[in-house]
């Protein structure tokens, strides 16, 4: 069967990925006050950091619209998968589900599942990697639903955040009863659960909370040898790969991937932000 995969912008894909056509990412819109730009190729991300640092107001996101997520079912492929973040972060997953909903009234019988990551960057390119996977192995549309959504189930995700005020100003630590003071530089470290962001542990200065995380990885990941690793990064590689490192050195991965962040992701996580998937 012919397979197409959609995600919104937030999934932070290797760059074989994105050249590949069976991929289609529907841009997000960043905003800064009053200037608004796509999450798309054309992304500076650099450009938008210093934006950030300059301006008084929050970044934010706009979700696509259902008609924009119709354009991209509109595919000759028999089978669509979906991969939006999480539906407790962002209007994504609904705009998705309203637009799958919008063109089966016109394409009524077509294969349209969009799955909620619960999770957001790289944990939304663990699962849209993963339905290609199974997609390549020729299971059924059915089946594959299935697979990848006790696949997100059994996925782990952990960050640490030079900076926690974007997603505090825009109200995604809800689910965070209490964070340590900035002043004294104690780092928290994050995780998604059920996509509903909470703290792990935190560290003192940011090298400390890294460590921290890894730990965390290290103690309550499971079956890692038969999983993928992958981290997301925003302007800060060097950062990236010595968390790599630390992994590595204590745990087998069948593969580890290392991704520049998207506009998204850059928003949320912020400059020199680390997230890891598995």
């Amino acid at each position: 069967m012919s397979y197409h995969i959609v995600a919104d912008s937030c999934c932070d894909l290797p760059e074989s990925a994105r050249k590949d056509p069976h991929f289609e990412i529907v841009s997000l819109t960043l905003e800064i006050g009053d200037y608004r730009i796509r999450d798309d190729e054309s992304f500076d991300q650099l450009d938008f950091i210093a934006r950030v640092a300059a301006s008084p107001n929050p970044a934010k996101t706009a979700c696509p619209s259902p008609e924009a997520f119709m354009r991209a079912y509109d595919h000759p492929a028999e089978d669509i998968y979906v991969v939006t973040l999480s539906s407790h972060l962002s209007g994504t997953y609904n705009a998705a589900i309203l637009g799958r909903e919008m063109y089966l009234e016109e394409h009524p019988g077509k294969n349209i599942h969009v799955v909620d990551a619960l999770s957001s960057c790289c944990g939304e390119a663990q699962i849209a990697l993963r339905i290609q996977e199974l997609c390549e192995e020729g299971k059924p549309f059915e089946e594959v639903v299935r697979e990848a959504e006790a696949y997100r189930d059994g996925m782990m995700t952990l960050f640490v955040l030079d900076n926690l005020d974007t997603l505090r100003k825009n109200g995604r630590l809800t689910g965070v009863k209490s964070l340590v003071a900035s002043t004294l530089n104690v780092k928290p470290v994050m995780a998604g659960d059920r996509g509903v962001i909470v703290q792990k542990g935190q560290g003192i200065g940011t090298r400390k909370a890294l460590v921290k995380m890894v730990e965390i990885l290290q103690k309550e990941a499971k079956d890692t040898i038969s999983k993928r690793l992958m981290i997301t990064h925003v302007n800060c590689y060097e950062r990236a790969m010595t968390v790599l490192d630390m992994i590595l050195a204590r745990m087998k991965f069948r593969d580890a991937i290392v991704v520049d962040a998207a506009g998204v992701s850059t928003v949320y996580a912020g400059d020199g932000g680390i997230v890891v998937t598995c």
